[in-house]
């Protein structure tokens, strides 16, 4: 049985399945903010682990890597498993194991190593978030606002990224930085105990399924037709390249700030500055992207990402932070064209494997970018790498150009 057959399309006439298609979109929402948060919190936490296990950039970036790159490398993996057993129950699991990763980190006195192995664990955890909730969102309002609801779905795994962050920051100024690891572990086994009790394993009760089946059989959707061939590869290859900017840019943000005479409660301000610009971003840019077309906000976005960031090396602290919610605003703003554009290009029964791919290019790319540029961050130091970071994203550019022919809407 396929999430297709577990999680199917509902006509809008079907007023019964709308409580649980509103379910789907709140518990989804609520996965993909604390997946996000658990991500990105590692950010705040890189300065302390510098000094605690007196680590280079290249090792920093390595264990961001190792979160990061078992969470991309396994999103096909996850919805394959979900297929199997039913993405409601994959989604708790990969929840719990991530949420019991941190609380391992917090409850032991792990040194490097073990440290390195939670992570490891946590990325597996957090692998089963996006194909899995992004699909179910997905079928849950095909056809009936699905762009919309994609769009409240992004919106919320940025409200994660601002909220985390912000939280560990502040637990770190009162607890001892394990104690606060511990609790942020404790969120993330209560999520998955919510997922699992009240995530509908369809949409809709047995009645309301079987109701919606026969309407869908009667009214069959017309054959998909995909733009083109080339449309999915080079939207992944932007994606890839966007998402390894982003990540670059975070986690070297913490360092600039620190030689800008930031303490670690202002680094947590500056990417709660940063996701704030994010979240707005994406809500924008999504509406950017249904006027202006992928072409143009693409182009706008990623020449906007690319000057805050060359410009955000020679501020001060103050006129850097003020920046930041605008460098968020464009470095956010164009996932959320892209992610959207998915379901465009792939028939709907493709669409677990499409996300899957695509989080696995895009998660992979910024799992990679870390380490990579922790290698230059070395060489070079951490203002110059940033830099680099910045004149990397200018390779969206002609992509964007390549794939505006082959869309249906330019």
């Amino acid at each position: 049985m396929t999430i297709a057959r577990q999680i199917i399309a509902i006509p809008a006439a079907d007023a019964a399945v709308r409580p649980a298609r509103r379910r789907v979109l709140s518990i989804t929402c609520g996965a993909h903010a604390l997946h996000d948060g658990y991500t990105d919190l590692i950010y705040v936490l890189l300065p302390v682990w510098q000094a605690e296990f007196a680590l280079s950039y290249a090792a920093l970036g390595a264990l961001r890597m190792l979160y990061a790159g078992a969470m991309a490398g396994l999103q096909v993996p996850a919805s394959l498993l979900a297929a199997r057993f039913g993405a409601p129950l994959i989604l708790a699991l990969g929840t719990a194991l991530a949420g019991g990763a941190y609380l391992l980190i917090g409850l032991t006195g792990a040194g490097f190593v073990l440290l390195a192995a939670a992570l490891l664990a946590g990325g597996t955890g957090s692998a089963t978030q996006h194909p899995l909730a992004s699909a179910m969102v997905s079928r849950a309002y095909d056809g009936q606002g699905g762009r919309t609801a994609l769009g409240t779905y992004n919106f919320a795994g940025d409200l994660g990224k601002m909220a985390l962050p912000a939280l560990t920051a502040w637990l770190l100024i009162a607890l001892p930085w394990r104690d606060a690891v511990g609790l942020l572990g404790l969120i993330g086994l209560a999520m998955a105990a919510g997922i699992l009790l009240l995530l509908p394993r369809g949409l809709g009760s047995g009645a309301d399924l079987r109701k919606a089946e026969a309407k869908s059989a009667a009214a069959p959707a017309a054959p998909y037709t995909p733009p083109s061939r080339m449309a999915f590869p080079l939207l992944l290859t932007i994606g890839v390249l966007d998402s390894g900017t982003r990540m670059g840019f975070l986690a070297f943000l913490p360092f600039v700030l620190q030689a800008k005479g930031a303490g670690l409660e202002t680094v947590g301000l500056a990417l709660t500055l940063v996701f704030a610009g994010g979240a707005a971003g994406k809500l924008a840019c999504g509406v950017l992207g249904e006027r202006l077309g992928v072409l143009r906000t693409v182009l706008l976005t990623e020449c906007a990402t690319a000057l805050g960031v060359l410009a955000l090396a020679p501020l001060p602290l103050v006129a850097a932070l003020i920046c930041l919610p605008v460098i968020g605003l464009a470095l956010n703003g164009t996932s959320s064209v892209l992610y959207g554009t998915v379901p465009e290009l792939v028939a709907p029964e493709k669409r677990e494997r499409a996300f899957g791919v695509f989080y696995t290019g895009t998660i992979g790319a910024g799992a990679l970018a870390p380490l990579l540029y922790g290698v230059v961050g070395d060489a070079l130091g951490s203002q110059s790498a940033i830099m680099v970071v910045a004149l990397v994203c200018l390779l969206t550019l002609p992509l964007a150009v390549a794939l505006n022919p082959t869309l249906r809407r330019p």
